[in-house]
């Protein structure tokens, strides 16, 4: 079985099911997804997902994007200003964390 990675975003904060959900969300803020795909995504049970998936709404960090057939769709609300400060931190957190590896290997000549 091979193993995840985990990303910056969960080392960092934490692997909790709400950190993994957020962190799924963010690392495919382009596309929308159904309930499912977004809780097999961050690897979260769905009765914890249901749960999250409340809140997730509730401070309306996503959005419905379309309906197909009877799947609902959604994805990161990127017109959120708390949604778009989380983005922008993960991208300077994994940037930090990149400089930090490439320094570990960085050979001085």
């Amino acid at each position: 079985m091979e193993e995840e990675s985990t990303s910056t975003f969960v080392e960092y904060f934490g692997d909790s099911p709400y950190i993994r959900v957020l962190d799924f969300l963010i690392q495919g803020q382009t596309f929308d997804y159904s309930m499912t795909e977004i809780a097999r995504g961050a690897s979260v049970g769905w009765g914890a997902f249901t749960k999250i998936w409340l809140a997730l709404l509730d401070k309306k960090i996503i959005i419905q994007t379309r309906t197909i057939g009877n799947a609902k769709l959604f994805k990161l609300n990127l017109t959120n200003p708390v949604v778009q400060k989380l983005a922008k931190f993960d991208l300077e957190l994994t940037k930090l964390a990149t400089e930090e590896i490439a320094k570990k290997f960085s050979v001085v000549v």
